[in-house]
């Protein structure tokens, strides 16, 4: 029973990462044209469906997993310094949505995972630029430091934030067609129905989706 539950959680991981890369090759555009080598793309929003769904530990090995691939294909021209940034921001973004999450399994608990995640992620990403961007990008600290308020903390709390709040909307769904599927044990909670909190955390999240979207066209609209 055990194996055969854990090669559901492998066939389903290995999916993931798959639609992970294919996201990035489909969709990917710069918010911030001072800054084009910042690309929003969705890459996210599988991965933590993983997360949610197998634990943080599987979130993680889905992350290193598909930034390698990504880094060798699709986004090839970032190389090594694309792969490090992409496992320190999506890999702290798992690791504590999927840890909270793992503490508090509701849908608020959810929301809660993926604001403390966005948070953790983008303060991760503050100490990345400042100490790797200047190694294999060359860029003076002081540079780097005049670009985090403007450009990089907002870039990657939108990035974030978009992703999360997709990944919300989507999630339920997505869980009952792996469950339907079989590539997963049918989680406790699918014969449920919707509750006014299902709701709240569904309007919360499109609510965040737009308010980011905005914040796209306003800065975008400023160049």
């Amino acid at each position: 029973m055990n194996t055969s539950i854990n090669t559901r959680k492998l066939t389903t991981m290995a999916l993931m990462a798959a639609l992970s890369v294919v996201l990035v090759f489909l969709i990917h555009f710069p918010i911030f044209p001072q800054a084009p080598f910042l690309e929003y793309d969705p890459a996210d929003i599988p991965i933590l469906i993983v997360t949610f769904s197998c634990g943080p530990l599987a979130g993680l090995a889905v992350t290193v997993v598909a930034a390698l691939v990504q880094g060798f294909t699709v986004s090839a021209q970032s190389g090594v310094y694309g792969i490090i940034m992409h496992i320190i921001s999506t890999g702290s973004y798992v690791l504590t949505a999927g840890l909270i999450y793992r503490a508090m399994h509701s849908q608020i608990g959810a929301g809660i995972a993926v604001v403390c995640g966005v948070i953790i992620s983008a303060a991760f990403m503050i100490g990345a630029n400042l100490i790797i961007t200047p190694i294999f990008m060359g860029a003076p600290v002081e540079v780097i430091k005049g670009m985090l308020l403007p450009v990089i903390i907002p870039f990657n709390l939108i990035k974030s934030g978009t992703n999360g709040a997709l990944t919300m909307m989507l999630y339920k769904s997505v869980r009952t067609v792996l469950d339907k599927s079989r590539l997963l044990p049918v989680s406790e909670n699918s014969g449920a129905k919707a509750s006014k909190t299902n709701i709240i955390v569904l309007i919360a999240s499109l609510l965040v989706l737009v308010l980011c979207v905005v914040l796209i066209l306003v800065i975008r609209g400023r160049a």
